[in-house]
């Protein structure tokens, strides 16, 4: 009997941005692998083109959320081309008003979320607002390590905060008294959980992230975290997964803070996850990995040291050699499984913004006419020249974040823009973003 035929194989890349998978983690494909390279700016048609050409039938990779809106256009200008994750899938990459909105969809457990686009509607909530409260930058796929989250504890440290950061939309969360104080990372393949751990925050702090002094534990891991990501994968028919989750301290209520396909994995997790996707291309041609559920918390005993070095762990399906090694069988009711096929159908609907200035509230506008003021009075001296411009002085730009700094920072030094205006050729910057920047440079 013929051996089926492999989907051609492709992997997605985007310039700038961090790689997730490697055509090592597909160890045993025995076709060639192909990459292809987002490049930004205007590179829609040029790379529907290349993945035409290279005739790549299932591309893999996680879409960044400044690309989400073109990847959109791009998979649907490549019908017969599989996305792995889905561009569906990849909805809640893009923004936390994505995972708010899906989890409202699907009936996930979830905080309550406040988001409002009209900010002077938005600022009368917050006077009337039960506090404590956490504030989120809602744009893009992670919160570069806790810095774009807050906690305010009344109105008035609430209004001084977005007085000061003008974030749009305003994402406001109920604040979850968390249990001991931290939160549990849950990361799924084929929805079954196969590594999921406790954060706990750093002394004297709140944010449980650990690149903040958080500590990790991978021991006592509640059932019902685990069931509450695998309903979130399911729904979001995610091949490979991860929820953030916080357990109420009074209630052991356990509810989503975060879900998307982007996170960080061990090494380990990456391997696991290409060789599911050989399973689920090869029609069994290759083994699905068998992961007993709470490996982690002996994985978790070894030094990472160790463990990065095991590049290619895998797990076989136990075979017991005795009757009284029965009891040593995986425990629990989760197994790995195919997703279903992803419709576009899948998508919430989204909250409308205004989309023209002049349809903005007052206040927005009277903050984006206060930064134009304030960059009129810029002394010539002050500004930068653009060519020669620092990481540092980037950073200190109005509204500027650290992902948007190191593009334009990489693409100068590549000698790809000249000037500030140069920069309306790339998608990850809107027009407001330009034109609130042009007066700092000369």
């Amino acid at each position: 009997m013929a051996k089926k035929r492999l989907p051609k194989l492709g992997l997605l890349y985007m310039d700038y941005v961090l790689r997730f998978f490697d055509k090592s983690n597909f160890k045993g494909w025995p076709d060639h692998i192909e990459t292809v390279v987002y490049h930004w700016g205007n590179d829609k048609t040029r790379f529907i083109n290349e993945v035409r050409r290279k005739n790549i039938e299932v591309l893999v990779g996680n879409i960044p959320a400044t690309a989400y809106e073109t990847f959109k256009e791009i998979s649907a200008a490549l019908p017969h081309v599989r996305f792995v994750p889905s561009v569906e899938t990849q909805y809640s990459n893009k923004s936390k008003e994505n995972v708010t909105l899906f989890c409202e969809k699907y009936d996930i457990d979830a905080p309550k979320t406040e988001i409002f686009y009209d900010m002077a509607e938005g600022y009368e909530y917050l006077k009337t607002a039960k506090y404590p409260k956490i504030v989120k930058r809602s744009y893009g796929p992670s919160n570069y390590g806790g810095y774009y989250v807050h906690k305010v504890d009344d109105a008035k440290e609430a209004k001084e905060l977005f007085d000061k950061e003008k974030y749009v939309p305003m994402y406001i969360q109920d604040a979850i008294d968390l249990k001991d104080s931290g939160d549990l990372r849950v990361m799924l393949i084929g929805h079954k959980p196969v590594c999921a751990f406790w954060r706990y925050s750093g002394t004297g702090e709140w944010i449980t992230n650990t690149s903040q002094g958080g500590s990790m534990s991978y021991e006592n891991v509640p059932m019902n975290a685990l069931e509450l990501a695998v309903k979130a994968s399911k729904a979001a028919k995610a091949e490979y997964w991860a929820s953030d989750i916080a357990i109420d301290a009074e209630t052991g209520e356990a509810t989503i803070l975060e879900c998307a396909t982007a996170f960080a994995a061990f090494p380990y997790i990456r391997d696991w996850i290409g060789q599911y996707i050989m399973w689920d291309l090869s029609d069994g041609r290759f083994r699905m990995p068998h992961v007993p559920l709470f490996s982690w918390e002996e994985l978790g005993k070894m030094d990472p040291s160790v463990l990065r070095t095991l590049r290619h762990l895998y797990f076989a399906k136990y075979e017991p050699s005795a009757d009284g090694e029965y009891w040593l069988a995986d425990k629990g009711n989760f197994d790995m499984e195919l997703t279903d096929e992803s419709h576009p159908d899948d998508v919430p609907d989204p909250i409308e913004p205004p989309q023209k200035e002049e349809d903005l509230p007052a206040i927005v506008k009277e903050a984006f006419s206060e930064s134009e003021e304030i960059q009129s009075d810029i002394e010539e001296d002050e500004r930068f020249e653009f060519t020669t411009v620092t990481l540092t002085q980037l950073m200190t730009l109005y509204g500027m974040d650290d992902e948007t700094a190191v593009k334009i920072k990489e693409l100068i030094d590549a000698g790809e823009v000249s000037s500030i205006d140069t920069l309306g050729e790339y998608d990850f910057i809107t027009e407001q973003q330009l034109h609130q920047w042009t007066g700092s440079f000369q």
